[in-house]
């Protein structure tokens, strides 16, 4: 796949986006390209966020679009974004990696190189993809704030550390399916946060 492009403001489900992702069902590699300059940087910062690993995030980003380009079909316009969509992938891919080097005795050996990488290619962000990420980041943090002390912690140890729901309830010392319920309702209630900003 080739390095990301820089591109200007997101523009997500932007009007074209539909007749994108038709393209890309036909297996259009422009259609690819194209959704990859658009969201390619964000995902990426999605993916550093929860990996830490400049590295591991640049891997997630191939993930990510090569299981969209494979399932392109699968997404339903009815159910949401795009975007949602893909940034749904790439959170799961992050996590799926994080796990799989939590358990590898090699992963720590690398951590001072990635802190630096991550460092290095921050360096030359797009100021606009910084504000758009800085003002989403602000609105999901000012809408965090809003929730319960319990729901804001499960969904931080799930979203942010990568925890599985498993891993919350012992952690926590709480039944699984408090943890799960808390999740749900507190995801329930970001999305209507967000929507009344939006």
């Amino acid at each position: 796949m080739k390095e990301a492009r820089p591109f200007g403001h997101p523009q997500p489900d932007a009007p074209d986006e539909r007749e994108l992702v038709e393209k890309l069902v036909n297996r259009d590699q422009a259609a690819l390209s194209s959704l990859y300059d658009r969201y390619g940087r964000v995902v990426y910062a999605v993916a550093l966020k929860i990996m830490g690993n400049a590295s591991e995030a640049e891997d997630v980003v191939i993930d990510t679009f090569w299981q969209i380009w494979q399932q392109a079909a699968r997404f339903d316009l009815s159910r949401g974004s795009f975007g949602a969509w893909l940034f749904t992938i790439a959170r799961s891919r992050a996590l799926d990696r994080l796990r799989a080097l939590r358990r590898s005795p090699l992963a720590a050996a690398d951590e001072p190189h990635d802190a630096a990488l991550a460092r290095e290619a921050g360096a030359d962000d797009n100021p606009e993809q910084d504000l758009w990420l800085a003002e989403r980041s602000a609105l999901v943090r000012a809408a965090l704030g809003e929730l319960s002390p319990a729901q804001r912690e499960t969904i931080e140890l799930a979203y942010y550390r990568g925890l599985s729901h498993s891993e919350i309830a012992s952690r926590l010392g709480e039944p699984l399916g408090t943890v799960k319920t808390r999740i749900r309702l507190g995801l329930a209630k970001l999305r209507e946060k967000i929507g009344e900003r939006l």
